[in-house]
């Protein structure tokens, strides 16, 4: 076992030297860069010395922060990051088409002329996930999705591509189906007798837990029904977003540079969380601590069943999403195979992604439907004819072609993507190409912003959506319906199907019965890393709430 090292005011220090050291050699590295001209662009000049601006743009009521960079700066602005480092902030098509799709970068990178010569970076290499945002991603998952780059997330993304296709979703829709009745069912009694207060949130969590448990993973957690208690995880995970989002700062300053150089160890490391006097900390940690439990719980079970069950399993054990995963990696040459410390972190992943970010969405949903009661009404309407055409559990092609349940999830994506920013960061110098010129601070015209090797470029996914000049000639260069809910490139959301058919799915089983209408108390949206709603006005209650009125359809 290895020896105790004690936590000192020395270790504390070497770590928060190592924290500012690549601040440092950024800044130091811009000022000898005499092309850099991410200090002209306009922005705001308030913020603190430390945090710069970003306590403002990450915490639980950013919303009007956002909004106004965006109303008095226009598409593309400067913020500050820790210690004055210059982010850029932007929602520009053109800039965000060569960020997340162009191709070849070679027609945006300096000059060969220029003494900066470029690298042959395909694009999607050159603006990576911020380091900040993959420390953080290993740290919570493992090696995964979220926190690998490079050729090592395209291997990973290739393998995983072909789970999340049409054909496999076919095969899951009445998987959706069965799960979507029992909510329907535990909603029939609860509102049976009248009238009642229902707390959106906590169902929500533990359908979409349930839906990809049984889809995802072939497996069951917890029927989504009043006498089975929630899983565990459904009950922890749903705290980490808005926990997330209140240590943004302390884990934007120190897990990038202890993740990269590997300070002390995992032990060392766990031994400091453990020791630290953070009660956010340690919460995160158990959080952590949890979904790899899980995930690995269930990764060593579903190994044990197709060691012991070979080709004879059944024909729905062989459809799940990890099912069909290990199936390929078993199969894949060495060069393409990823070890299971990759696998479980996919689990992990997925898991949490499908679980929060659809569960969000979903929320929104039915909050928007409860404070718009003719559009409820109009969507009533179009599934109880489907339900009269189609019957209880509708096809994959029949339930996806309805037109008002589809314009009623994409009008909601559009307005309230559950994740509203996304970050990332240069890996060359490059030039970044603008749709519009725009006043530099000097008065000079900017068609194009230099951003030095490791800039963060903030992309604004909401305003993007919202922004009237992405409307009509602007090619927004989002995976789903001219949006960028979804992101685009190689790193778009590679369940963004699923996600799209679970909501759907989840709708039509509880609409054509069940009227929502709004609370007693007014519900609050917080810009967590994911979106939250919650009772809370002062937004200090970290688990989200959404409670709705619910009732039975006079007709139903």
């Amino acid at each position: 076992m290895p020896r105790e090292t004690p936590l000192t005011s020395a270790t504390l220090a070497a770590g928060v030297a190592l924290a500012l050291t690549p601040i440092a050699w950024r800044l130091l590295h811009r000022k000898r860069t005499p092309l850099n001209s991410l200090p002209n662009v306009p922005g705001p000049n308030d913020g603190s010395f430390i945090a710069g601006h970003m306590s403002l743009l990450f915490s639980n009521d950013s919303w009007d922060y956002h909004r106004d960079l965006c109303e008095n700066y226009g598409q593309t602005c400067r913020v500050k990051g820790l210690f004055g480092e210059d982010f850029l902030y932007t929602f520009d098509p053109k800039a965000m088409h060569h960020i997340f799709v162009k191709a070849s970068a070679m027609s945006n990178l300096i000059s060969t002329a220029s003494p900066y010569r470029p690298m042959a970076f395909q694009d999607q290499y050159i603006y990576e996930e911020a380091s900040f945002f993959t420390a953080n991603g290993h740290v919570f998952f493992g090696p995964g999705l979220l926190s690998v780059t490079g050729d090592h997330h395209k291997k990973q993304r290739k393998m995983l591509n072909p789970v999340f296709s049409v054909a496999h979703l076919r095969h899951m829709v009445p998987t959706f189906f069965k799960i979507g009745e029992q909510l329907r069912s535990t909603f029939l009694a609860k509102v049976s007798n009248g009238d009642q207060e229902i707390e959106i949130v906590s169902w929500m969590t533990r359908i979409a837990l349930e839906i990809f448990g049984q889809s995802g993973f072939g497996t069951s957690f917890a029927p989504v029904t009043e006498d089975s208690p929630e899983h565990p995880y459904a009950s922890s995970v749903k705290n980490l977003t808005a926990l997330m989002t209140v240590t943004a700062l302390p884990r934007m300053f120190i897990l990038p540079p202890v993740q990269k150089y590997n300070i002390g160890g995992r032990w060392l490391q766990r031994k400091i969380i453990d020791i630290l006097p953070w009660k956010l900390g340690h919460q995160l940690r158990d959080i952590v601590d949890m979904m790899h439990e899980t995930s690995s719980n269930v990764f060593e079970s579903k190994r044990k069943a197709m060691s012991e069950e070979g080709d004879s399993s059944g024909e729905d054990q062989k459809k799940d999403i990890l099912g069909i995963l290990m199936r390929e990696n078993s199969k894949s040459s060495e060069a393409d195979k990823l070890p299971d410390e990759e696998v479980i972190a996919q689990m992990s992943t997925l898991m949490f992604a499908a679980m929060d970010t659809t569960s969000s969405a979903l929320a929104r949903i039915l909050h928007l439907l409860a404070l718009h009661q003719n559009v409820q009404d109009k969507l009533r309407a179009e599934l109880r004819d489907a339900h009269e055409n189609f019957g209880a559990q509708p096809d994959h092609d029949d339930l996806v072609n309805l037109p008002y349940l589809d314009a009623v999830c994409r009008e909601t994506l559009r307005l309230y993507p559950p994740v509203a920013t996304i970050t990332r960061e240069t890996q060359a110098d490059v030039f970044l190409p603008l749709s519009k010129p725009m006043k530099g601070i000097d008065e000079t015209e900017m068609s194009e912003v230099f951003l030095p090797k490791n800039s963060n470029v903030f992309i604004s996914i909401r305003a993007s959506n919202t922004d009237p000049n992405s409307v009509n000639d602007a090619h927004v260069p989002g995976v789903y319906s001219h949006l960028m809910t979804f992101i685009g490139g190689g790193r778009s959301c590679i369940g963004f199907k699923f996600s799209q058919l679970e909501m759907k799915v989840i709708l039509y089983s509880l609409i054509k019965q069940f009227r929502f209408s709004p609370p007693k108390e007014k519900i609050y949206w917080q810009m967590t890393f994911i979106a939250s709603p919650t009772v809370d006005p002062e937004l200090k209650d970290l688990r989200p709430r959404m409670p709705l009125t619910v009732s039975l359809v006079d007709d139903a």
